[in-house]
């Protein structure tokens, strides 16, 4: 019996310089926003077929708010089509954003691992761009890296 295959994407999600963002509308990112932003993609740039057959593996499994990195997983036939779909987001709720890709994983362990190392470089942006970081800020990042670290579980 052949295992089901999947592939791992983490991306990181930015604030697209472009547009113009409203300062009452913050940005929120969550598993079900971002899920629902690469679905519709899917459908509008594949129609329903597209998004049926990548519907059955698609899941984000990972998301950072702090941090703005997320993890995705696709099987290896329709990896290829949600990516592409991805990159066609513009919007993640009414904050216009854009995905980069940072690394692409054939399991868990390796994209467990290249996610910590990619936490940790954003955190560190984080703190010299803020200058010392405020314990609650340090809290919620070590209680996302723990999480990270339970994804093979």
């Amino acid at each position: 019996m052949v295992g089901f295959k999947n592939r791992y994407m983490i991306m990181e999600v930015s604030v697209d310089p472009n547009k113009d963002i409203s300062k009452d509308d913050p940005i929120i990112l969550s598993q079900h926003n971002i899920s629902k932003a690469i679905k519709d993609s899917i459908l509008i740039n594949f129609g329903e077929c597209g998004l049926a057959s990548s519907l059955g593996s698609l899941q984000v499994k990972y998301v950072n708010p702090i941090t703005k990195v997320c993890i995705i997983r696709a099987s290896r036939e329709d990896h290829k089509k949600v990516l592409a779909a991805i990159t066609m987001v513009r919007s993640v709720g009414n904050c216009p954003v854009v995905f980069n890709l940072l690394d692409l994983s054939g399991n868990i362990r390796a994209c467990r691992s290249a996610a910590l190392k990619c936490e940790e470089l954003e955190f560190e942006k984080l703190k010299i761009v803020s200058g010392v970081p405020r314990t609650e800020d340090v809290n919620k990042h070590m209680q996302n890296l723990e999480r990270i670290k339970m994804l093979e579980h």
